[in-house]
């Protein structure tokens, strides 16, 4: 008896998954030189967009959520890369902003970033269309 089931090669969820853990491995030896994983090198993507936001904004432009967040933040803070201030009119809201160090770091990103994408050897064009079709699927929440 031959079980009618959706296919796994054939699902769009099964694909992004598999593509960002390919994607996140690429990137584990490129980071590990700057002393980051995957995860914080895009907190710190992000910082270096926009310094100087609260921790709810930055969960929000990284879709993590604010449980991950927490750890995240601490190491980032042990390295110096980031500091966590109070607001001056909310005692319990904290803005992140970047370090010096953390700005000189910022440096060295887009030589990484470069590196990765050619590692994958897809092409720009590809990749600007790939970028796109995520976009779309991330404004469905």
């Amino acid at each position: 008896m031959t079980i009618a089931a959706a296919r796994l090669k054939d699902q769009l969820c099964f694909a992004l998954y598999s593509a960002s853990h390919s994607l996140t491995a690429i990137y584990r030896p490129i980071l590990a030189p700057l002393g980051l994983t995957y995860t914080q090198f895009v907190v710190m993507m992000a910082l270096w967009e926009t310094n100087g936001i609260s921790i709810t904004e930055l969960a929000k432009r990284t879709h993590l959520s604010k449980p991950t967040m927490t750890p995240l933040l601490k190491k980032l803070v042990e390295k110096n890369l980031i500091k966590l201030e109070r607001t001056l009119d909310n005692d319990r809201q904290k803005v992140v902003s970047v370090t010096k160090e953390g700005k000189e770091l910022a440096a060295q990103s887009h030589a990484a970033t470069e590196k990765a994408f050619c590692t994958t050897g897809i092409s720009p064009e590809k990749a600007k269309m790939l970028i796109e079709a995520c976009q779309e699927l991330t404004q469905l929440r």
